[in-house]
């Protein structure tokens, strides 16, 4: 009996920016899942129409991808969108999106979800206080504490505190927000990347990793004895470590994954290695999530010239994710 169908639900974002763009690109080209679209079906079909490119639109359903075609739940826009102009009166219509694939995915309508970017300024203008996907997708799936995962081919890293203002980065490193983040990430390493023993490298937060305490007391006072006791408990952690030579091929050799203390600590390493290859992981949810790495390029949007790389590479991540799954 041949296995069911893998069934991805795209989520296209800030509707100004190029997510629809990616998403009418994407339709264009087979896919190994059925994949459906939670969108304005006019703005998709006006997208296509500006890109020159074919596109039919039809009811979501369990069928295979059909090239040229998208399988779409329809969530109609408050306010015409203009590519390249986002609009507040739209953050309704882009959250709106987002709780519409969740809940397809915490009821069983869907096996992954995939999401495009936002534009999180757009939706705080609005008056909706938002910091991102990995938080709202948390709060709608009842999970206390999510850690974000970015990956490529060659490089995985997660992120102790995610959308913070560096000023609010220390007092948030605490040792249970540590601890649990570590034991999620390495759990999720175990059970949806099948890696049995996970050795997790764990960054410092200040340079040199606080030089013994002249630098700063959190390696002393907070990370290292966390460090210490998940060590206690069985798990293959190495460090705090210095970010400046972590990152380096040496540094990173036999390592599964690496820990970083804030966003801009370890992302910029992997994006200049791995930018439009990358793919953002949601761990701790119920669901599986990926998204791509990259933001909502509004100057991009409607012009033909956005790369689909990252969103391929996200579907792609989400296949696999829910193959293991499947798998186990």
């Amino acid at each position: 009996m041949r296995p069911p169908l893998l069934r991805l639900i795209l989520t296209p974002g800030e509707p100004a920016g190029i997510g629809p763009d990616l998403a009418v690109t994407l339709a264009q080209a087979p896919l190994a899942a059925c994949l459906s679209v939670v969108a304005d079906p006019e703005l998709l079909s006006e997208r296509a129409a500006a890109l020159g490119l074919p596109l039919r639109l039809l009811p979501a359903s369990d069928a295979v991808h059909v090239p040229g075609s998208l399988q779409v739940h329809p969530v109609m826009t408050a306010a015409p969108v203009v590519a390249g102009q986002p609009d507040p009166a739209n953050a309704g219509y882009v959250l709106h999106t987002l709780r519409v694939a969740a809940r397809a995915c915490l009821n069983g309508d869907a096996d992954a979800m995939v999401t495009a970017p936002v534009h999180k300024a757009v939706i705080n203008d609005a008056g909706v206080p938002f910091s991102g996907h990995t938080e709202f997708l948390a709060e709608l799936c009842g999970s206390a504490l999510p850690v974000m995962l970015l990956a490529t081919p060659r490089l995985r890293v997660a992120l102790a505190t995610t959308h913070l203002p560096l000023s609010a980065v220390p007092a948030a490193i605490t040792a249970e927000s540590l601890s649990a983040v570590l034991r999620i990430l390495c759990a999720d390493l175990q059970s949806r990347f099948g890696i049995e023993r996970p050795r997790v490298l764990v960054c410092g937060l200040n340079p040199h990793a606080g030089e013994g305490g002249h630098l700063g007391r959190e390696e002393i006072e907070v990370i290292g004895p966390t460090l210490d006791q998940l060590r206690r408990d069985g798990l293959d952690l190495v460090g705090p470590l210095p970010a400046d030579t972590l990152f380096t091929p040496r540094g990173l050799a036999g390592a599964d994954a690496v820990l970083a203390m804030y966003h801009d600590q370890g992302l910029p390493v992997l994006k200049a290695s791995g930018f439009g290859e990358a793919v953002n992981i949601t761990l701790g949810l119920p669901i599986i999530r990926t998204s791509v790495d990259h933001g909502t390029a509004l100057e991009l949007a409607g012009s033909g010239r956005a790369e689909v790389g990252s969103l391929r590479a996200a579907i792609d991540a989400a296949i696999d994710l829910v193959s293991r799954r499947r798998r186990a």
